[in-house]
């Protein structure tokens, strides 16, 4: 979820306690003079290519909205492989990730003002009717408090508040009465349950119908919610009630941010992860910018900006002096424990991080914001797209990116506070890794691993309602935009609300309780927009002489001291701290030394023993330093031993007309055969075996000489079958899941074992797809016969003039990470399928950018001792390399029943027939852009 935007410019503030009409003239001198300046290390872009550019980010929205609305509507999201709508209850539940679908058309809600951005405004009034006519907000569903505020609140204000402009303009929506104002204040008079607590912080979910804690409610018995879900609601409620006069909304959120501030950790000034609601006491201690805290540090300063209440900036200020004292390591942002926050509480950073440049060009503090943003962009040049998480010597740690838009904000912010050139190609390459990695003929597919480039079948809402947006008026003029986007501040959704709230209906009192807290120091905050001679000195090198020492960064081992590591000598006599390679689990000594570190053992049943660190519970910070080093060597150490027995992900890519490279599939390795990683790739057409289970000699052994055969599992072992088709002379081999329904997505991949024998006779590389991914390929054989994939580590580069001669070529070298850097990543390795020895499975722990624990924890079994450790809750399992193969947590839940009998939720599924005719335009329209050298 997007956690930044500002649409005001940047670093905009007022004289203390100023008249608030002041506001917009001041913030609009700070965008004025800010936009005049761009260094000379790029040459500027011409007015054709930022046109050519825009242009082709109208041609990608229409892609992606044109192909949701013809083949999910009016279901919440697109799937993009499957060409089908995503409904609550119909699909696999994929966890927490479901809670924003409400069975409310979710992606078109969110896309509403998105349409005006990009001057779309008959789509946009097109859109308007059909929220009106067909969007129930009575649902029998459990949905997020923080993803329905964000993205339907924030969506329904950000469309109203466009409506009524475009109505004053006299041409478009003049039919329309605050409609969707109405559906607004309805849809916040169902949150308001959930702010029945004793501290005024909301329970993280509620039942659109039901509301909370009723049994038909099947919710209201959390405990916890993250501080960015209680402290992201003050934009879309002020403004709700900024636009009806109904006070509750602002005052419940204002009452939820007063609670988080006064719960902040007095000493450091920082908040944690995650909160009691009903005790306010800390679940999580551990503190930063990106997952689970980010939008609370957007939201106060954003506040101060459209209420004009100075209590908010001097809350952020006073996080935001505490950030930079202990979170900011430049380039990186780590998070830190708020009781020890010189102690890291983590080696690695997640995505959601990218939007505190944004946030930092907004205050007015670019250095550090070109500095990080920099860094984001090397790791983005690296893998195509930023991981989900990635360390801070900057491998992968989560390997998704579900199309996040926050680097794109960032990047926006910096180019309107710099006029920098730079950030204009930064944005082009944006465009570029969209188009070529993930776009997908209906519509774009999240990455479910960027380093071998397969897809998740999902298109997040928040794609349409941000990427685009950002990406346009990045490269727009203001004459481009139908309105002045000078007059709207941005949510955290990219929601537009007018600043004219600021000066209606202002009932709330603004009682300053921020000084009864703390004792401020008005030195440290600046009251007046910043000065751009201060901001960029007359050096017009200067944003290039930042970003210079940045360029290598990533390519490069961890430089010395970017990780905060204390530096101890120690005295005569002493003994240096407890190294990995040496604990002996049975040495008492060891256990102590354990103990002191804050590390504890846990005996588990089947025989393991847990090792987990609490650094709070340490005898000292320098001993949780000391512990937190041997938890990191530990993992090291069983990475290096395991390596060599676990494998990565591999892909199959459908190279043949009408796909030509655009269909990545996620598949399983095989622990015999061609080792696709140290060879060239495998490409053929594909070919079924008869029999189809591949377990005795083939009857077809013509239909497969010289293809990719497709196999049946089940019945015998893997290598049997890689021996019957190899023998046939087929010269590689699919074997595809009998389990009916089976996905990557809901089941963890697994690489296939041999037969216990010698199977160095095998030579042919075999691969295995779950049935969905396998699906596609019968699917696509039964209806365009002859069907061509490539068999690689990593999917390879589409090629343009395969495209447009639509015959094979061969295909690019890709341009995704080395093979090498793939076979270091890590993995988990656990014998899991129950009917046969012949299968391995290939699993690591669920992760997310939701609240988790982050304390650092290993597994090994007593009689491995020292040499094989097994788990580990923060970055690896101890048990082998982890692949983050599958990091989003899976879980199977009942079906929702739709409470809206007026619309048809069914599944839209059609055949490959028909998509394929509905691609066509799309191939076009991307040929000539490959013609344009897009």
């Amino acid at each position: 979820m997007s956690e930044a935007g500002g649409g005001r410019g940047f670093g905009y503030s007022v004289p203390q306690r100023a008249p608030w009409s002041l506001v917009a003239a001041t913030a609009a001198l700070c965008l004025v003079s800010a936009t005049s300046v761009w260094t000379a290390g790029a040459s500027p872009m011409s007015r054709e290519e930022k046109q050519k550019l825009g242009n082709q980010v109208l041609e990608m929205f229409d892609h992606a909205y044109g192909n949701y609305m013809e083949h999910a509507y009016p279901a919440d999201e697109l799937m993009p492989l499957t060409c089908r709508g995503r409904v609550r209850g119909q699909e696999p539940s994929r966890g927490d990730v479901d809670d924003a679908l409400g069975k409310f058309s979710l992606t078109l809600i969110d896309s509403l003002d998105t349409l005006v951005v990009l001057n779309k405004t008959k789509e946009f009034e097109d859109a308007v009717r059909k929220v009106l006519r067909d969007v129930n907000l009575d649902n029998d569903v459990v949905v997020s408090v923080f993803e329905t505020n964000i993205r339907v609140l924030g969506g329904l204000l950000g469309g109203h508040s466009l409506a009524i402009m475009l109505k004053e303009k006299g041409e478009y929506m003049q039919w329309y009465n605050d409609e969707l104002l109405q559906m607004a204040k309805q849809l916040g008079y169902k949150l308001l349950p959930a702010f029945n607590t004793t501290s005024g912080l909301p329970y993280p979910r509620i039942n659109l119908k039901f509301g909370i804690r009723k049994p038909e409610a099947r919710t209201g018995t959390e405990t916890d919610t993250c501080t960015a879900c209680a402290g992201t609601l003050i934009l879309e409620f002020a403004a709700l009630s900024r636009f009806t006069g109904a006070t509750i909304f602002e005052e419940y959120a204002r009452k939820a941010l007063d609670f988080l501030w006064e719960k902040r950790q007095r000493s450091s000034n920082l908040v944690g992860v995650t909160i009691n609601i009903h005790t306010g006491d800390w679940v999580r201690k551990d503190s930063g910018v990106g997952a689970g805290i980010d939008s609370y540090y957007e939201y106060l300063l954003k506040a101060y900006v459209l209420l004009g209440d100075d209590s908010f900036l001097e809350r952020f200020n006073t996080h935001y002096d505490a950030i930079m004292r202990y979170i900011s390591q430049p380039p990186l942002l780590l998070d830190v424990h708020i009781h020890k926050p010189m102690l890291n509480a983590r080696t690695w950073m997640d995505a959601l991080l990218a939007f505190f440049p944004g946030l930092q060009v907004l205050k007015g503090d670019i250095r550090p914001a070109i500095e990080t943003h920099e860094m984001l962009y090397q790791v983005i040049k690296k893998h195509n797209f930023l991981p989900e998480a990635f360390t801070t010597d900057f491998r992968v740690h989560w390997a998704q990116h579900p199309l996040r838009p926050e680097f794109a904000e960032s990047t926006y912010f910096l180019y309107k506070a710099t006029g920098d050139p730079y950030y204009l190609e930064v944005g082009k390459t944006l465009i570029e890794n969209l188009n070529k990695y993930a776009r997908v003929p209906c519509g774009f597919a999240a990455m479910k691993d960027v380093r071998t480039g397969s897809h998740e079948d999902r298109m997040d809402s928040f794609f349409l309602a941000e990427m685009f947006k950002y990406l346009y008026l990045l490269f727009a003029d203001k004459e481009d935009i139908i309105f002045d986007i000078e007059d709207y501040i941005f949510t955290t959704e990219a929601h537009l609300l007018p600043l004219w709230l600021s000066t209606t209906n202002q009932r709330i009192s603004k009682k300053n309780t921020t000084s009864e807290y703390t004792e401020l120091d008005d030195s440290n905050f600046d009251w007046t927009c910043p000065n751009t001679q201060i901001l960029f000195p007359n050096d017009p090198l200067y944003a290039q002489s930042i970003r210079e020492p940045l360029k290598n960064v990533v390519d490069k081992s961890c430089p010395r001291g970017i990780i905060r590591v204390r530096e101890e000598s120690f005295r005569s006599g002493a003994k240096p701290p407890l190294r990995a390679r040496d604990f002996m689990a049975t040495n008492p000594e060891h256990l102590e030394i354990l103990k002191k570190m804050g590390v504890s053992l846990i005996h588990l049943k089947d025989g393991r023993v847990q090792l987990v660190q609490h650094a709070i519970q340490a005898a000292s910070s320098i001993d949780a330093e000391d512990g937190l080093r041997f938890m990191q060597e530990m993992i090291e150490l069983s990475s290096q031993q395991q390596k060599e027995q676990q494998l990565p992900p591999r892909a199959v890519q459908i190279v043949s007309h009408p796909f030509f490279g655009r269909v990545v599939l996620t598949a399983g390795p095989a622990q015999f055969g061609l080792d696709l990683s140290k060879h060239k790739e495998t490409r053929g057409f594909v070919a079924s075996s008869k029999p189809y289970n591949g377990c005795s000699e083939l009857t077809n052994p013509e239909a497969v000489m010289g293809k990719i055969a497709l196999i049946q599992r089940g019945q015998c072992m893997f290598a049997e079958k890689a021996r019957n088709i190899q023998n046939a002379g087929a010269i590689g081999g699919i074997v595809i899941d009998d389990n009916e329904g089976s996905s990557s997505d809901t089941a963890p991949l697994f690489q296939m074992a041999g037969d216990g024998k010698d199977t160095d006779d095998i030579t042919i590389p075999m691969l295995f797809l779950f049935s969905k991914e396998g699906s596609i390929i019968l699917d696509a054989i039964r209806e365009y016969e002859e069907v061509e994939v490539l068999l690689s580590d990593k999917a390879k580069d589409r090629d343009p003039e395969m495209e447009n001669e639509e015959q094979p070529s061969s295909e690019n070298d890709s341009q995704n990470q080395s093979a090498e850097q793939i076979a270091s990543s890590s993995q988990e390795v656990d014998l899991v399928d129950q009917e046969s020895p012949e299968e391995s499975s290939l699993n690591s722990h669920p992760e997310s950018l939701s609240p988790a624990d982050t304390d650092n924890a290993a597994s090994i079994s007593p009689s491995e001792q020292n040499s094989n450790p097994t788990e580990n809750h923060e970055t690896t399992s101890l048990d082998g390399e982890c692949t983050d193969l599958d990091n989003q947590l899976k879980e199977q839940s009942e079906t929702e029943e739709d409470s809206n009998p007026n619309v048809s939720w069914g599944k839209k599924v059609q055949p490959i027939d028909s998509i394929l005719a509905d691609w066509n335009e799309d191939i076009e329209a991307f040929e000539m852009m490959e013609k344009d050298e897009l």
